[in-house]
């Protein structure tokens, strides 16, 4: 399990390296510090099931992050469909 955390990491710091050099800085930062976590996670040789937990807290406020941002935060424009424009 601790390799997955290695793999991660890999494609975290791939995404990181495409962010930035396309010039989406504050993305960029953010999948830097989440590479460095993975990798960080990957050597703590915890168990199986801490792992397990872990990527789902991971997962579980990432998801409820991306939400919040999506409904709350992301400006809507004119043009676009969002169920934001259909109940206003």
């Amino acid at each position: 399990m601790d390799r997955m955390y290695r793999v991660l990491g890999f494609w975290t710091l791939v995404i990181a390296l495409m962010s930035f050099w396309g010039g989406l800085y504050p993305m960029a930062l953010i999948f830097f510090a989440l590479t460095a976590f993975f990798v960080a996670l990957s050597y703590m040789s915890l168990s199986e099931r801490a792992y397990l937990n872990i990527f789902f807290g991971f997962m579980f406020f990432s998801f409820v992050g991306f939400t919040y941002y999506t409904f709350f935060v992301m400006p809507v424009g004119p043009q676009e469909h969002s169920l934001l424009l259909s109940i206003l």
